[in-house]
């Protein structure tokens, strides 16, 4: 039986990064479309505590959020509204999938794109 990585995805994709860090593998690899790779847990959580500022002050509200576990492989699919302090919106659509190795995320696909 694998253990499972599905509370450790799920957190990540709600931006709880405090407690998805511990669990990525130090070669973690993840592939954010559109932009470059990021490799190493060190350079995921730089980009996760750039995300933690720029949303800073913004409230987020999950309108569809679900995910199903695969063994391995875990993939959380997500319908997000950001809300800027001054008012200003955006919808954003995400799907992320997540696959481990021994319980420790070894890689992160994540496809993003803004639905307004």
């Amino acid at each position: 039986m694998h253990e499972s990585i599905q509370p450790v995805a799920e957190a990540f994709c709600r931006h709880r990064f405090d407690d998805a860090l511990p669990h990525l593998a130090d070669d973690v690899v993840w592939e954010a479309f559109g932009r470059p790779p990021l490799t190493g847990r060190d350079a995921v959580a730089a980009a996760c505590a750039e995300s933690i500022r720029e949303l800073e002050g913004v409230t987020t509200t999950f309108t569809r959020f679900s995910s199903i576990d695969a063994g391995e492989v875990v993939i959380v699919e997500s319908l997000a509204d950001y809300t800027e302090p001054d008012g200003e919106r955006s919808v954003v659509a995400s799907c992320d999938v997540f696959e481990s190795s021994d319980g420790r995320v070894t890689a992160i696909r994540s496809y993003t794109v803004a639905v307004d």
